[in-house]
Order: C-alpha cells, then structure tokens, then sequence
C-alpha cells in the first residue's frame, strides 16, 4: 500500500510568536457557522464589489517567520488587494476566529493580542457554546466592542460597509 503525505499548501501550523503550533482540524460544528457566516459575509460582498472574503485554511504572513496565522474567515477591501499574493502578507481588514473549548485561550487572548499588535480593524469572534458573536474594532490601536449579539439579535460590522448579521442565521439547527 502507498502511503499518501499532504502537501504543504493544506498545512495547518500556524507560527505564533515565532513558535509553529499546529491545530488539529476544526469539529463539523465549527465547520457549520464556518459556512453559514462565509455564505452570508460573502454574498454581501459580492453584490456591494467590497472585497474578497477567504476562509481557513489559507496563511496570512503578519511578519515573516514570526507570526503566521490562519483565522477562520477574512476579509480584504478591494482596496487593500497588494497584500492577496500566495498567501495573504500583510493585515486584513477584518478576521474572525470561532472559539471552541481547545481553543479559548489562543483565540481570545493570544490571537487577539496579535490581531491588536498589527492593527488588523475588525476582529470577530464567534462563541458557539453561547450562541454568540463579538465584533471589536480599533480605537486608539485598542480593540473596543462595537457590536455584540447573544442568542439574538444582529451584529453589525464597521469594516464590511452595511452588513448587518442576525445571529439566528449562524446558530440556529
């Protein structure tokens, strides 16, 4: 039997702080709001010709060989396309990262201190087991809420000009 070996481009270690750490793949779960929120974020982008819109697992380059992230979903403004080259090398304009029990601490404290460090201007961050999303953008380089939903209600986004999300769309069975 021949045995098969994953090439690079589906890797999923990210380099933080100068240290590689590799995740295992994300639950169907995660998979799932991945989906839900790609779809709606996406064809809000689409129709208004704001931007591009990726999802995991695709590398955005902060500072080479030191940090090496790949959040769950970003955006790029239309006019930030410079940084869409093999990979992204520069700042998004927005990121989101869905928290799963494994992952609470990196995505709310480490990532989020990165994603402030480089000024990236939206962060999202999605809380499935509260059925919640956080959107924080910068004021003054410091992430500050502008808009949050728990259970219901809608999210707005500052970066995504006029996307409004009701969070019932991302959570909801």
């Amino acid at each position: 039997m021949e045995t098969l070996t994953i090439e690079r481009d589906l890797d999923l270690t990210e380099i933080i702080n100068g240290e590689e750490v590799v995740s295992p793949s994300p639950f169907r779960k995660h998979q799932k709001i991945t989906k839900r929120l790609n779809r709606i974020i996406d064809r809000h982008v689409e129709a208004k010709g704001l931007g591009e819109l990726y999802f995991s697992p695709l590398d955005v380059i902060l500072e080479e060989g030191i940090n090496r992230l790949q959040p769950d979903i970003l955006f790029i403004r239309k006019e930030n396309v410079a940084i869409e080259q093999d990979w992204i090398r520069g700042v998004p304009d927005m990121v989101c990262e869905i928290v799963s029990h494994g992952t609470y601490k990196m995505d709310m404290v480490v990532k989020r201190g990165l994603y402030e460090k480089y000024k990236v201007p939206e962060y999202w961050i999605v809380v499935p087991e509260l059925d919640a999303i956080e959107i924080l953008t910068l004021d003054n380089d410091i992430y500050k809420t502008h808009s949050i939903a728990e259970i219901e209600g809608v999210v707005t986004s500052k970066v995504i000009e006029g996307l409004q999300v009701n969070i019932k769309d991302i959570f909801e069975d």
